[in-house]
């Protein structure tokens, strides 16, 4: 696939090296010409210098033959990044889409607007890591959530504790002590820095973080048998009151008892005490355990870092997780930290990077993928794809399908009946697979599907 990225920021750069990692034809556009030199010294892909809004740089980018724009400068660039990407469909680029920071865009009746004027996806990373937390609050005793098919099947990911009674015992066991009817099925393993796809003789380690498919209704029981319990979240702090921290506390008002925000930059409190009258407003350094103490962080249930600093915010969740706070969950932009984070006890991160990743990555697919997310510790990636009919997937029972070794399928809906995949499962056209695929199987997967 021939794709353009405007913009050479931190998602130009991450969506860069990952893309061309798929063997895909990047170009990436920038007036900054020394990052775009750092960028094609790390990924294999075409810089081109210039404004991403002007006709002759996207002219010499090869607009025409564009089958993907992705138009990621930062956030406050919004309305640059709609002019190019309008420009670039009406230049020959086949889909386009667009990084915002702007709410009202994402509402239904204005989606329209901007797909009939050709911007096929709108996408507000902060929007979307705000709406993780909140489902990480929600489901507290996961360090990732994901929903698919309205929530029918989920996706849930959770560190084995010493009170996990399948720690030290192989998949086949685990099955077998529980009648062969287990209520989920685990579909990757984050062990030392290694994601592995489980079969029957895997061995569950202490410490492991499983990667589960379940039922909605059976998630409770996934949790226990992890040594999981989910808890109700009351009282919420959240460090740092930027769009992602007002944008959680607004979403969670109505659900919380009581919730702190603590910010540094006194004009922003004032703006944030207009905007979450039910929240408390604290004006001050976060990063100072004595100020969050006296703020009653021993009496939180959830402790949400989400600063512009990853090392503030892992380091403020270690403090919560001192002070006895059972849920801890840490913005993290480095890649770099997110397996420091989780080593050092911070249950969940949020990388908006990622994100941003797995809204456009989706785009890249040559199957029907609905649904697509990279995930946090790990290096793979979970989609959900539409079975066509006569495709690969529906020939065969799943044990005898030839599915890459790098890959799992975990589980189907169909219609409104969602089932947990075993070997002797048959796929049927129009069910929604939902596949978990380390990145050297992705190539392969797609020609199950189409």
């Amino acid at each position: 696939m021939n794709i353009i990225i405007a913009g050479a920021g931190e998602v130009g750069f991450h969506l860069a090296k990952m893309l061309s990692d798929e063997n895909h034809q990047i170009t990436i556009v920038d007036k900054n010409e020394a990052r775009l030199n750092q960028i094609a010294e790390t990924s294999d892909v075409v810089p081109v210098a210039g404004i991403v809004t002007s006709i002759s740089t996207l002219e010499k980018a090869g607009i025409s033959r564009c089958d993907l724009f992705i138009a990621v400068s930062p956030a406050e660039e919004q309305d640059m990044n709609i002019v190019a990407a309008l420009l670039a469909k009406q230049l020959g680029a086949k889909r386009v889409t667009a990084r915002i920071n702007n709410n009202e865009y994402l509402k239904q009746e204005n989606r329209v607007l901007f797909t009939e004027m050709g911007i096929d996806l709108l996408f507000y990373p902060e929007n979307i890591a705000a709406h993780e937390i909140v489902d990480l609050l929600k489901q507290s005793g996961t360090s990732e959530f994901m929903d698919f098919s309205g929530g029918r099947l989920q996706l849930i990911v959770l560190k084995l504790q010493e009170s996990s009674s399948i720690v030290n015992k192989s998949l086949k066991q685990v099955a077998e002590e529980n009648g062969g009817n287990i209520p989920f099925r685990a579909v990757a393993i984050a062990r030392e820095g290694n994601t592995i796809i489980p079969r029957k003789d895997t061995v569950f380690q202490l410490h492991d973080l499983v990667f589960v498919i379940t039922k909605r209704e059976a998630a409770h029981a996934a949790m226990v048998l992890t040594g999981k319990e989910n808890m109700v979240v009351r009282n919420l702090m959240i460090m740092g009151g930027g769009r992602v921290g007002e944008m959680v506390a607004h979403q969670m008002e109505s659900a919380i008892e009581i919730i702190r925000i603590v910010e540094i930059d006194s004009n922003r409190c004032r703006e944030l005490t207009v905007s979450l009258p039910r929240s408390l407003i604290i004006n001050g350094d976060a990063r100072n355990t004595d100020l969050l103490l006296e703020e009653d962080l021993t009496q939180m249930d959830a402790f949400v870092a989400v600063t512009s600093s990853a090392e503030a915010n892992i380091l403020s969740c270690m403090a919560a997780k001192r002070a006895g706070v059972k849920k801890a969950i840490a913005q993290v932009e480095n890649l770099d930290y997110i397996k420091l984070a989780e080593s050092v006890g911070v249950d969940a991160t949020i990388n908006k990077k990622l994100i941003t990743a797995s809204r456009i990555f989706r785009f890249t697919m040559t199957g029907d993928v609905p649904t697509m997310k990279c995930l946090n510790g790990s290096d793979a990636e979970v989609m959900e794809f539409i079975a066509k009919p006569r495709s690969l997937v529906t020939q065969k029972i799943v044990r005898d399908l030839g599915f890459p070794r790098d890959a799992i399928i975990g589980g189907i809906t169909r219609g409104n009946t969602s089932l947990i995949v075993r070997g002797d499962t048959e796929i049927k056209p129009y069910d929604r697979v939902v596949v978990f695929s380390l990145p050297s199987a992705l190539p392969t997967i797609h020609r199950f599907f189409v």
